[in-house]
Formats: C-alpha cells, sequence, structure tokens
C-alpha cells in the first residue's frame, strides 16, 4: 500500500520538527500506542494495539529515522510484530517546506502486512492503513497547533 500527501501546519518549521522528532509527541499522535520510547539517535521501541477488521493485534516493534537532514527532512521507518495475528512493516518519507501559513508537510507513505492480518485482502488493509495515516497525521497538525496557539499566548 502507497500513499501519498501532504498538509500544511501553522506553525514554523522548527516547531514541526522538534515535534516530530519527540517521542512524546508521536506517541500521543500513533493511533492505540501504548508505549514509545527511545530517542531519535537510536530509535523507538513501541507497542501499539490495533483492531483490523475482525483481528485484534498487539503489536510491538522497532521505529528508526534515517537519512535526516535537520528541519528538512528523514526516512521515519517501523516494523512490529503482532503474534498469531501477524505483522506490519512500513515507511514514511517525511519532508517540510516553508509555506503561507506555516510549514507545508509532505509525506509518501508504504505498508506491507502478512500473517493473519494479510488474509483480510488488500482492499480492507489498504482501508485500515489510510485511516491510521490520517488519524496520525490530524493528531499530529492539532498537537503542533495547539501548542504554538499556547505558545502565542503566552507571549503576549
Amino acid at each position: 500500500m502507497e500513499m501519498h500527501s501532504s498538509r500544511v501546519i501553522a506553525a514554523d518549521r522548527a516547531t514541526v520538527w522538534a515535534a516530530l522528532n519527540s517521542a512524546e509527541v508521536l506517541k500521543e499522535c500513533i493511533p492505540g500506542c501504548e508505549e514509545l520510547r527511545g530517542s531519535p539517535e537510536e530509535g523507538f521501541a513501541a507497542t501499539v494495539k490495533q483492531k483490523v477488521g475482525p483481528v485484534k493485534a498487539t503489536f510491538k516493534g522497532e521505529v528508526t529515522l534515517s537519512d535526516v537532514v535537520e528541519n528538512e527532512s528523514y526516512t521515519i521507518s517501523g516494523e512490529g510484530k503482532g503474534g498469531v495475528a501477524g505483522f506490519a512493516k512500513g515507511e514514511a518519507k517525511v519532508r517540510l517546506e516553508d509555506a503561507e501559513g506555516g510549514t507545508e508537510l509532505f509525506y509518501d507513505v508504504e505498508a506491507r502486512v502478512g500473517g493473519k492480518i494479510a488474509q483480510l485482502g488488500s482492499r480492507l488493509i489498504d482501508g485500515f492503513a489510510r485511516k491510521m495515516a490520517d488519524q496520525f497525521f490530524e493528531r499530529f497538525q492539532a498537537h503542533v497547533e495547539g501548542c504554538s496557539e499556547n505558545e502565542d499566548a503566552a507571549e503576549a
């Protein structure tokens, strides 16, 4: 499954970049994330609970950042194993550009699944993956914009 999209976030590039590299922010934004620990330099360990169609699973996995260009772009890659439910692998190439009203965040996502989950069919999996990506970026945008508004109010 592949997905390509972008959204304008009402915050400066440095604020968006800092949020993209914060374990706390990422944990808050990843749907079903119960635990996320680590650092951008060493990678993150995650525990995520999800229900895909009739299959419920707890995925434990690793997330790493590569091709990092400070305040501009990186590739975030992850792999999680959900026991008998199967596995999920994916990566997103994330790029930031200055835009009117803030920062435009571009993302190209590629995801693969195997095991019991893969037996559900590509239409269900693709729909679920799109929903997860949309939820993540909606939450991320709301978090960053909310923090920016709070900082602006504090400075006033």
